[in-house]
């Protein structure tokens, strides 16, 4: 039931597939008019009608057909086989939507206007055979779907080649491919490369080195060398005390002290008595002597 009329209304959603395109022709049904008028006519559209009238004290029916025509919708073209010489390839042609009956036509409209000679075509099913295929078959074909409403069309390009010429394209494109794939590959190589050489030199200015220890000044070198004289003359003692002169122990004495040079030895002192030198006026020193801590005593 897809319309209705009672009480002087009209109820018009029964269908959904036709709700809002079907309505009443008549503007007042009951003064005897049930005609239909059904708008954005669709192939689901055809079908068996029937209207039924009911007034007391009977019911009568009627019942008519409708036949939707639809011209072919655009057909899809393709090529089934490998495009080679000596192979045979089928060109499919196919409407999905179209009133039958619908009939199917190749021409080839590039590369000359006349079908192979091993083709042959079926206009039923829009299937195109090429047996044996040859160069000469390549070229533009065009398919034609056709019903007595309407007509639609779609094309397909066909290139026959040889074996190897293709098998010398698929090479070519592949070692493209390769050199391709190479690049990219060294791109991103020099770019990893390049960030490890910034973030290494980054680490390194961050880094802190041990810095080489500082030369000893003159004053500890002489003080460490006076230490390491008086540590070999051992602790002071009445046995081992010297007279020098006045002169010579404050020379040693200061920490501006230059050993003499080693291609200069040094005479060796000579030994005066202790009543010689209280007479020539020297005086009696202690030497400093170094401790076991390394403190001068």
């Amino acid at each position: 039931q897809i319309l209705f009329f009672s009480g002087d209304r009209v109820y018009d959603n029964y269908y959904d597939e036709m709700k809002g395109r079907v309505h009443f022709s008549s503007n007042d049904p009951k003064s005897g008019d049930a005609s239909i008028t059904i708008r954005d006519l669709k192939n689901g559209d055809t079908g068996i009608y029937q209207c039924k009238v009911k007034k007391a004290p009977g019911l009568q029916s009627r019942k008519i057909t409708l036949s939707v025509i639809a011209k072919p919708s655009t057909p899809k073209c393709s090529v089934d086989g490998i495009q080679e010489v000596g192979k045979e390839l089928r060109l499919k042609c196919t409407s999905a939507e179209g009133t039958p009956p619908v009939t199917y036509t190749w021409e080839k409209i590039k590369g000359g206007n006349v079908l192979p000679a091993t083709a042959s075509m079926d206009i039923t099913t829009g299937l195109l055979i090429v047996k044996n295929a040859s160069q000469e078959c390549s070229g533009q074909y065009r398919c034609v779907a056709e019903n007595r409403v309407g007509s639609s069309e779609c094309t397909v390009f066909l290139s026959v080649v040889h074996a190897a010429n293709k098998v010398g394209v698929i090479v070519g494109a592949v070692i493209g491919v390769l050199l391709g794939l190479s690049v990219i590959a060294l791109i991103i190589w020099c770019c990893c490369r390049q960030r490890k050489e910034k973030k290494y030199e980054k680490e390194v200015a961050h880094e802190i080195k041990e810095d080489v220890p500082p030369p000893k000044s003159r004053a500890s070198t002489a003080r460490s060398y006076i230490g390491s004289n008086r540590s070999s003359l051992g602790s002071f003692s009445p046995s081992n005390m010297e007279y020098h002169p006045k002169a010579q122990y404050n020379h040693v004495a200061s920490e501006d002290f230059d050993p003499p040079p080693r291609h200069t030895p040094n005479p060796p002192p000579s030994k005066v008595a202790a009543p010689s030198l209280n007479r020539m006026g020297a005086v009696p020193v202690m030497i400093p002597a170094q401790s076991k801590d390394g403190s001068i005593v």
